[in-house]
């Protein structure tokens, strides 16, 4: 019986939704087929054949590449895990070397999600074979929920870093927070697998437990995100769902997982898509060591199966299924950037906004000596009374040429009188 079931936590720093990625999940011991000519658990990875990717290994099997899986952890037990290298703990309750499983309730998924990315069978071609078979695993544990003692976002950054420094080529995360947005300390945390040369592989979550649209860290520009589809390659209706940032579809529905007790179960869900096409970028990576990240990717969505369904709807199917051997041996001309975007040119363009607090200024004050004193002032003058200017040039010589005018034409005068009175005098005595 195929039990469905979601898990709703709060991210303590971002107080969003998440949501572990998973549909669903039946318990089951494959019984064996004396009869058949392969191995019975091989049998049901139907993946393996219709997805190119036996082909690819007549080229490659993973060898040389590593495969960090950032999830509950991988168990030590079974042999099939046999190709863990190291790994550590970031929930603050798990094992240090990250391989005790953590979770009551979800432990056994970062297993499963191992399995499908490079389990290495029980020996002599037998048991649950991985994508990339030969690539070497990386157990980082991380809780989700109450399951842990760090909070979810810190416990993300701190082991995309870790990955990082200890060699992954590849970092598979299977979990989705349905929220579009993401923490800024993931920023940096993305930002430094990228420009480390590594390539994020991420599940775009499930309509079965909640995810309508994809979210973070799926949204995040340069991530290959990966939704799923059903048998007949359609999208799977329950195990996947839609968003503009989907890059590659990968079977996501009756795929088989090996649980931490050796237990082989079916389960559902882009939990399981995402580690086989990380599995397969093991495998381009293995094929062709000279390429970086970017076209790495590149050559997984540009040799996609395309379907009439994923070219009607690219926000369901992305670039299309996925095709291993064409990924693996196709010719595709390079690129000089990442075709899924620019984590770099986002934050420049979103982040920009974010003013930080200016520093407090360290020079010191500079000290204004004081003003002189203001004169005394005088006291007002009426307007009627003539100022001393007004007396020097207005005045003074006003008067005086008046005094002038009139004692020239006083003169004037006289000496006129004088004139008449001396021709009176002449006329009279004649």
């Amino acid at each position: 019986m195929t039990a469905r079931w979601s898990r709703w936590v709060r991210w303590s720093a971002a107080a969003v939704a998440f949501l572990i990625v998973l549909g669903g999940t039946t318990a089951a011991t494959v019984p064996p087929d004396d009869e058949a000519d392969i191995d019975p658990v091989q049998s049901l990875e139907y993946w393996l054949d219709d997805y190119g990717i036996r082909t690819a290994w007549e080229t490659t099997r993973g060898e040389g590449v590593t495969i960090a899986v950032i999830d509950t952890g991988i168990g030590k037990g079974p042999v099939e895990f046999d190709g863990v290298r190291g790994g550590a703990d970031f929930s603050g309750v798990g094992a240090q070397d990250g391989r005790n499983p953590v979770g009551a309730v979800d432990s056994n998924h970062g297993s499963w999600v191992a399995s499908l990315a490079a389990s290495r069978g029980t020996g002599d071609g037998a048991g649950m074979l991985g994508v990339a078979p030969e690539a070497t695993l990386l157990s980082l544990s991380v809780g989700f929920g109450s399951s842990a003692a760090v909070p979810f976002v810190d416990q993300i950054a701190d082991a995309m870093r870790w990955a990082v420094d200890h060699g992954a080529d590849v970092i598979n995360l299977s979990f989705t927070t349905n929220t579009l947005e993401w923490d800024p300390s993931w920023d940096e945390a993305f930002l430094y697998a990228f420009q480390h040369d590594v390539v994020v592989v991420v599940a775009a979550g499930n309509r079965g437990t909640g995810t309508d649209e994809v979210g973070a860290p799926a949204t995040i520009p340069g991530v290959l995100t990966v939704g799923g589809v059903d048998r007949s390659g359609k999208a799977s209706v329950e195990a996947s769902t839609q968003g503009i940032s989907i890059g590659i579809m990968a079977p996501s529905e009756e795929l088989l997982g090996v649980s931490p007790d050796g237990q082989i179960v079916i389960w559902d869900g882009t939990s399981g898509a995402a580690p086989i096409v990380a599995g397969i970028a093991a495998l381009v990576r293995a094929a062709h060591p000279e390429l970086d990240a970017d076209n790495v990717i590149n050559r997984i969505i540009r040799t996609a199966r395309s379907t009439p369904e994923s070219r009607a709807k690219p926000a369901l199917y992305g670039y299309g299924l996925v095709d291993a051997a064409a990924a693996v041996s196709a010719k595709v001309a390079r690129v000089d950037e990442n075709p899924m975007g620019s984590l770099t040119e986002w934050i420049r363009l979103y982040r920009r906004q974010e003013v930080k607090p200016q520093p407090t200024p360290t020079v010191a004050p500079v000290v204004v000596p004081p003003l002189p004193a203001p004169e005394a002032a005088t006291p007002p003058e009426s307007a009627l009374l003539p100022s001393a200017d007004s007396l020097r040039y207005g005045t003074v010589p006003l008067l005086a040429g008046t005094v002038v005018a009139i004692m020239v034409g006083l003169g004037v005068t006289a000496a006129a009188r004088r004139v008449r009175s001396a021709r009176a005098s002449r006329t009279s005595s004649r």
